[in-house]
């Protein structure tokens, strides 16, 4: 009897899982299941080039609509599961349909955490919410943008080269201090700072209203801004419902083992929504970004498919902000110290995160062609002499 496979999520990780089942040879039946109506895509050029308006849709599509045919792939758009029968082995869509699956994977991403008790807020995870913010950044003069992550930096970013003025407002003392550190984060602050940007620093958004033809918002130390617009970019909660409603274990994430099964055998998880073991980092990590959705399928197809294979990628991050391009490896979690190593002012750099002179993380800026060495740094384990790991003059490949 033919197998049946069905993949839940039609986003990166759903159309890449398809794809290396059909590389591992799987000739059985694929159903890849999404609500949105477009063919998948990654997210990433929607804070940065398509935002920008410097590229177009097709450019990020996976693969295009040919690629589903000639693989045999049954693409279900606009369609959204509402409950896994795992007793069954058997999806329900909120068409009325059912899909009867061997083997399921789940990639349903993530969601854009909400400000709470705020109307008309733009955020920004799928193609027409980057759309609405580039019909505003042509209108627009003036934007406030809550939360001084990733999403929030990128897109502000973009606004500042459409022209428009922008104030972030972020909780915390210091943009992506969180996941850079307190040594590392004033980068990007010294960075927006000089493209004329308004950080306001160490201060929570206390409430949001219309005003005139914009919005109102009132800080936590008072002062009260006005804008055209706000755009929230506060961070994202994986959309793990269907995984709890059936019962899998669920903690920060859909848990799973190194090889990205869940607690039922016959059931998947990858991307945003999985906290997977890590096996050289030794703990369960739940990474929210784009490497993860393009290189954890392979591993649960392999999985799938009944051959073990582990996911032990070290966590990946890039960014483009302005002239500032950026590439992350590692995580910086129990770091005592931060070398750094090129010129930090002119931000053409690699920073470089230690625990007892081992390398845990690597940052290079407008740098390029070393992430191979900082990897190679982090997976040696060996402790490391600072002053030549800050020294342009000796080589990485030495120090690893």
């Amino acid at each position: 009897m033919t197998s049946s496979f069905v993949i839940i999520g039609a986003g990166l990780a759903g159309a890449k899982a398809a794809e290396a089942l059909r590389d591992k040879g799987f000739d059985g039946k694929i159903t890849i299941v999404g609500d949105e109506r477009h063919l998948p895509y990654e997210r990433p050029p929607l804070s940065k080039d398509y935002l920008a308006g410097n590229a177009e849709a097709e450019s990020f599509q996976v693969h295009d609509a040919a690629w589903y045919a000639e693989k045999n792939v049954e693409l279900r758009q606009g369609v959204k599961a509402t409950a896994i029968e795992r007793d069954q082995k058997q999806v329900t869509l909120d068409d009325g349909t059912s899909l009867g699956y061997d083997k399921l994977l789940l990639a349903t991403g993530a969601s854009p955490r909400e400000l709470p008790d705020a109307a008309g807020i733009y955020y920004l995870r799928r193609i027409e919410d980057a759309d609405r913010l580039k019909e505003l950044f042509g209108t627009a003069s003036k934007l406030v943008v809550v939360g001084g992550g990733w999403i929030g930096l990128e897109a502000t970013a973009a606004a500042r080269q459409a022209g428009v003025e922008v104030t972030v407002v972020e909780a915390l003392e210091l943009p992506l201090i969180t996941a850079l550190g307190r040594d590392v984060a004033p980068v990007f602050a010294d960075l927006h700072r000089a493209h004329g940007v308004d950080l306001r620093l160490g201060v929570q958004v206390e409430h949001i209203s219309n005003g005139g033809q914009g919005k109102r918002i009132r800080l936590g130390d008072g002062s009260v801004l006005e804008a055209d617009a706000v755009l929230a970019g506060i961070g994202a909660k994986p959309n793990v419902e269907l995984a709890e409603a059936a019962g899998l274990r669920v903690d920060n994430g859909v848990v799973t083992d190194a090889s990205l099964r869940t607690s039922d055998p016959d059931i998947f998880a990858v991307g945003d929504i999985a906290n997977a073991y890590h096996p050289f980092l030794g703990k369960h990590l739940r990474v929210e970004h784009w490497a993860n959705a393009l290189n954890q399928p392979a591993v649960a197809a392999a999985g799938m498919l009944g051959k073990e294979e582990q996911y032990d990628e070290l966590p990946y991050f890039f960014t483009d902000q302005y002239d500032l391009g950026m590439e992350y490896l590692g995580a910086i979690e129990g770091h005592d110290r931060v070398v750094f190593r090129g010129d930090v002012p002119g931000r053409e750099f690699i920073a470089f995160w230690l625990k007892e002179n081992r390398v845990l993380a690597g940052m290079n800026v407008n740098v390029w062609d070393v992430t191979d060495p900082i990897k190679a740094l982090i997976r040696s384990g060996k402790a490391v002499d600072p002053e030549r790991l800050a020294d342009p003059e000796v080589p990485l490949e030495d120090l690893a």
